[in-house]
């Protein structure tokens, strides 16, 4: 027995060795909460974002999904790093250019808060920054959760329309691709029904859905998932091939609360790829919980946090870009 107290004291000290730094390891990461202000880079950073969001979502709740939906956007094409924001050049057309990125709205609230950091901190807070901390923002105007915004990412130098489809999850997509996609960006299922949960608020344009009215099959036929009565309301707003019209994705335009998911479980998911989040046992699980408030509010929170950390640049890498349109 005596032999073995030195190979055992040895292993002791590994193993306390391997917990430390996986410890280490797992605390670390380059983005921080209050990441201007712990550095005094730009100590009301955060507060002048907060002024110029609330004034433009006060005057326009709409803008609410607006800014949510182009964080969403921005994450899932090259990582949370603006480039969703850059115009198209002479040479290379731009993600914002690309067909699902056409509607989006609120580059004006971003480069008015833009144009504020830049007067009181010059080329100090990343439009990425400005971006991630704006939905959050826009969603506590309209009374939604808030949820933690950690800082310091760095903006991308590269933004091509090609990306967008290759990356973004699309409106007709099944569970399965959904997941797939999800997957792809270190997303989860349980992240997946709490972010689809953004459909809460805002619109969709009735070309989105069109084929679930008429021609679901190629034969004229509606979707046989989608309620009937619900796909006959549609159809009174949006007339066949209607490309102009938007109709609400509930029924609480600017009301953040779970409709959404009550509507699902309903069968009146607006979007093939919110009627999918039915398809398996596990998914449909998620969606009747999060009908609950207590539950779909900060499992919302969570998830948003962890989408903000998508394939971030930070420290040396990328740039501060003077202007959110354009690369220095």
């Amino acid at each position: 027995m005596e032999a073995n107290f030195p190979r055992l004291g040895f292993i002791a000290i590994l193993l306390l060795a391997l917990v430390w730094i996986s410890t280490a390891y797992q605390s670390y990461h380059p983005l921080k909460m209050g990441y201007y202000k712990c550095t005094r880079k730009c100590v009301n950073a955060e507060a002048i974002v907060k002024k110029i969001v609330r004034q433009y979502v006060k005057r326009d709740p709409t803008l609410a999904a607006s800014l949510l939906r182009m964080h969403f956007h921005d994450c899932f094409v090259m990582g949370c790093d603006a480039s969703i924001l850059l115009n198209s050049t002479k040479t290379s057309i731009a993600e914002r250019d690309a067909l699902p990125n056409l509607s989006l709205r609120g580059f004006e609230v971003i480069n008015a808060a833009k144009a504020a950091l830049e007067a009181a901190c010059p080329k100090t807070v990343s439009c990425a920054d400005i971006l991630s901390l704006a939905a959050r923002d826009s969603v506590e105007t309209i009374y939604g959760p808030s949820w933690d915004v950690p800082t310091g990412r760095r903006d991308g130098i590269i933004s091509n329309a090609s990306d967008v489809l290759l990356n973004l999850p699309p409106f007709f997509a099944n569970f399965t691709t959904l997941k797939s996609i999800f997957a792809a960006k270190g997303l989860n299922v349980i992240d997946l029904v709490a972010l689809s949960g953004g459909h809460t608020i805002g619109f969709s344009h009735c070309a989105a859905f069109d084929a679930r009215l008429y021609n679901f099959t190629g034969k004229g036929d509606a979707d046989p998932s989608l309620d009937p009565a619900y796909a006959a309301h549609l159809r009174t707003k949006c007339k066949h091939g209607d490309l102009v019209t938007k109709v609400p994705l509930d029924d609480t335009l600017t009301g953040f609360d779970t409709n959404y998911y009550k509507f699902i479980m309903q069968n009146k998911g607006l979007l093939q790829s919110d009627a999918a989040l039915l398809e398996t046992r596990r998914s449909r699980f998620l969606v009747e919980q999060s009908t609950k408030p207590s539950i779909f509010r900060p499992q919302f929170a969570r998830s948003m946090t962890k989408m903000g950390r998508i394939e971030v640049l930070v420290e040396k890498q990328g740039q501060i870009r003077s202007r959110c349109e354009f690369v220095n």
